[in-house]
């Protein structure tokens, strides 16, 4: 309302050319990132990514049996079986889109999951980002010495090799005996693994390497075999646990690799 000269009231009247848009927002879409987490650790190590990630993207770690608030639960020494668990498990609830991420022994896991879930008749990931490995089909030499279970002193060792556990930790007696059945289990995991003639998966894979890992340029391109979609190789500096060392980095490369997709699925929805 205006009013005159006089103190009265005049009704506002609309331009007649005017023009009134309400733009009303488009709603986010999430895309369900599961995380696979390597040797001897807990889903929980990808906990502090849920901050440092966009609203889109929905982290979903994947606790493993054995550990975490699994704890209770039998260890597994079969690759397959323990996917096919997984899968299973995550069908019910299980929205696409989805990609799947692990590193080192959760990569070859995650690989093996995309594979149980398409068994079980879901759709594939959009992507599967695989860390720290080498391909399913070059693993000969990357796992010798691991198919049978290793003593105490050795998985120490092989701790101590790996540059990822502080010597405080290791020497913590309580702590070790919780740490080395599951790593004695996830060692027989990989070191058991026997890749199988299938149809690769359609879904883009992107691998993330460490300048200064064991896994070889050669190893890592591997991972293109595994797919009939588009492959990307990051290299990363750092050692095996680049993915702390570096994580800011590894986040991006995720973020970017999927943003593209979260784009075009966001304008399918409100198409």
């Amino acid at each position: 309302m205006q009013i005159d000269s006089d103190g009265r009231l005049i009704p506002r009247v609309p331009h007649p050319f005017s023009i009134q848009t309400t733009f009303e927002e488009i709603p986010v879409t999430p895309l369900t990132l599961l995380c696979l987490p390597y040797s001897g650790a807990s889903a929980m190590v990808y906990s502090r990514w849920r901050r440092k990630l966009p609203e889109w993207l929905k982290l979903q770690p994947v606790e493993l049996p054995g550990r975490g608030a699994r704890y209770g639960e039998p260890l597994h020494t079969d690759m397959r079986r323990l996917a096919l668990q997984l899968a299973h498990e995550q069908k019910a609830t299980l929205k696409a889109p989805y990609a799947l991420f692990g590193h080192s022994m959760g990569a070859l896991l995650a690989c093996e999951m995309a594979h149980a879930l398409r068994s079980l008749g879901c759709p594939e990931p959009v992507a599967l980002f695989a860390s720290g490995t080498a391909a399913p089909t070059l693993r000969a030499d990357y796992d010798r010495g691991f198919a049978q279970p290793k003593t105490d002193a050795e998985l120490i060792e092989q701790l101590r090799t790996l540059n990822g556990t502080r010597e405080e930790i290791l020497a913590n007696q309580e702590l070790m005996s919780l740490t080395l059945p599951v790593l004695r289990a996830d060692f027989l995991l990989c070191g058991r693994f026997a890749p199988i003639q299938r149809p690769p998966l359609k879904c883009p894979v992107h691998v993330l390497g460490g300048k200064t890992d064991r896994a070889t340029t050669e190893q890592l391109i591997g991972w293109s075999q595994e797919t009939r979609g588009s492959f990307s190789v990051d290299m990363l500096a750092g050692g095996h646990f680049f993915i702390h060392e570096q994580e800011a980095k590894v986040l991006r490369v995720i973020k970017d690799q999927l943003e593209g997709h979260h784009r075009r699925h966001s304008m399918a929805a409100v198409g």
